[in-house]
C-alpha cells in the first residue's frame, strides 16, 4: 500500500509512518516542519523514519516532502508524483490556547490545507481519506462519555471550530464525489516523542529540575489519556477499513458519525478518564521526585473534562486500547530521559 501520511514530522504523524513502514508499506511524507515549536525534534522523528526505512524495504519505500499544504500547486504535484492510494491527514495547526491569540495560523493550515487536500484526493481518485478530528470539538457538551452519534455544534475554541468544519467539508466531498472519508476524534494523546508544549513534557522538564509546574482548574482536570501506539493502531485499522455508506442511515433522524455517503466519524480514545493529579502522581512515581505544583485557575477554551465513548470504533474495527497510564507514562519517561541525556 502506497499512504501519504501529513504531520508525519509531527508527533502522532512520526509514529503512524513508522508504524506503517514497519509493516512494509510505501509512505509518501508531507510535513512544512514549521516553529510552532522546537524544530529540533520534529528533525530528529524525520532521521528515525529515515532509518526505518532503511531497515524495511529501502530507501525507495519512504518519500519526504517538505511543504506547506496551503500551497495548492504543491499538494497537485505530490499527488501527480506519488499516486498515494490512501492519506491519513494528522498536519494541522496544533494548541487550544494558540487559537486565541493567532487565528489566522488555522484558517491556512486546517481550513485551506484541508480544501487543497480534499481536492487532491477527489482528481486523483484517492482510495480513503482518514484524518485527525478532535474531541475538543465537543465544546460546550457536559454528557459523558461523549459519543459521535450526538451533536458536536458548541466548540470553545477556534482550534476546535476548525476541525469541526473538517468534518463537515469531509462530508459535502463524501456526498458529491463518493470520496470515502473517516474523521478520527482524538482524545489527550502522549507517549514517547511527544510535543514539548504538552502537559506531559512540560511536568516531566519541571520535577525533574526542582521548578513549579503549572497547573490549571486548580488540579480538577480529568482527561482521557490516551498513549500513543494505541492510537496509531486505531488510525492504522480505521485507514484499513475504506468508509461506506451506512445502509441503516434515516435522513428523518440523521446519525452524525454517518451518512447515506461514504463517511464516517469516530471517537478514538481509552474511555478510561484520568484525574490530573493522579496523571501527575504517575510522573512523580517515573522521575522519583515530588512536583511543586502551582495551582491556577480554568484557561480560557478549556474544557474541565473528556471522556471517549470508543464503541463505534471498536465494533467497526476491534479497536482496543492496552496501556495504562502508568505503563504510558513511564515508557515517555524512559525516553524522556535518554532523548535529553537526564
Amino acid at each position: 500500500m502506497k499512504v501519504l501520511v501529513t504531520g508525519n514530522a509531527g508527533f502522532i504523524g512520526f509514529h503512524l509512518a513508522k508504524r506503517l513502514l514497519e509493516r512494509g508499506d510505501e509512505v509518501i511524507g508531507f510535513d512544512v516542519v514549521n516553529d510552532y515549536y522546537d524544530t529540533g525534534i520534529k528533525e530528529a522523528r524525520l532521521a528515525v523514519l529515515e532509518e526505518t526505512a532503511r531497515a524495511n524495504g529501502g530507501k525507495d519505500s519512504y518519500h519526504f516532502v517538505r511543504a506547506n499544504l496551503a500551497d495548492r500547486a504543491v499538494v497537485d504535484a505530490c499527488f501527480k508524483t506519488h499516486k498515494p492510494d490512501r492519506v491519513v491527514n494528522l498536519a494541522a495547526q496544533a494548541g487550544v490556547r494558540y487559537s486565541l491569540v493567532n487565528p489566522h495560523a488555522y484558517v491556512e493550515s486546517n481550513i485551506v490545507a484541508f480544501t487543497n487536500l480534499l481536492e487532491a484526493c477527489r482528481h486523483h481518485e484517492t482510495q480513503h481519506l482518514t484524518y485527525a478530528s478532535t474531541s475538543s470539538v465537543y465544546g460546550a457538551d457536559t454528557a459523558m462519555p461523549f459519543s459521535e452519534h450526538e451533536g458536536a455544534n458548541h466548540p470553545l475554541q477556534f482550534y476546535a471550530a476548525t476541525k469541526r468544519a473538517n468534518e463537515l467539508m469531509a462530508h459535502s466531498y463524501s456526498h458529491l464525489f463518493k470520496l470515502p472519508t473517516t474523521g478520527l476524534r482524538f482524545f489527550t494523546v502522549y507517549g514517547p516523542w511527544g510535543r514539548p508544549d504538552m502537559a506531559l513534557s512540560l511536568f516531566t522538564k519541571g520535577i525533574l529540575a526542582g521548578e513549579p509546574i503549572k497547573v490549571f482548574n486548580n488540579g480538577n482536570h480529568t482527561r482521557d489519556f490516551t498513549y500513543v501506539s494505541d492510537i496509531v493502531e486505531g488510525v492504522v485499522r480505521a485507514s484499513d477499513q475504506i468508509a461506506a455508506p451506512d445502509p441503516a442511515w434515516n435522513s428523518d433522524k440523521p446519525d452524525p458519525a454517518t451518512s447515506n455517503a461514504p463517511y464516517r466519524i469516530f471517537n478514538i480514545g481509552n474511555s478510561k478518564p484520568v484525574a490530573l493529579d493522579t496523571y501527575i502522581c504517575a510522573i512523580e512515581d517515573a522521575v522519583g521526585k515530588k512536583a511543586i505544583r502551582e495551582l491556577l485557575p480554568l484557561q480560557p477554551g478549556d474544557v474541565p473534562s473528556t471522556y471517549a465513548n470508543v464503541e463505534a470504533l471498536e465494533n467497526a474495527v476491534g479497536y482496543k486500547p492496552a496501556t495504562t497510564v502508568r505503563d504510558g507514562v513511564n515508557a515517555f519517561v524512559a525516553w524522556y530521559r535518554a532523548y535529553h541525556n537526564v
